[in-house]
């Protein structure tokens, strides 16, 4: 599953007729949950976290764990952290 911007998200979605969900994130389980979702699905998500999760979790920590459920589901195994 790999990293896009959401211009070119958005722009496959409008051509294609469909919407994309945006799921807040703020721990592994949520984005594991998430990823693995979309990833049986084949279907685009949008992983957000509110300025509070940032400060909870921290902003390195949520990127981390997106970066590597993103690389788990793109390799077609389960994630690890």
């Amino acid at each position: 599953m790999p990293l896009v911007t959401t211009k070119e998200m958005f722009k496959k979605a409008y051509e294609g007729g469909y919407a994309i969900g945006a799921f807040n994130v703020n721990n592994m389980e949520i984005v594991q949950g998430i990823t693995r979702a979309a990833k049986n699905l084949n279907a685009p998500v949008i992983l957000q976290c509110s300025a509070s999760a940032r400060k909870y979790a921290s902003h390195g920590y949520l990127v981390a764990m997106v970066n590597r459920s993103s690389d788990r589901a793109a390799s077609g195994s389960r994630p690890e952290f």
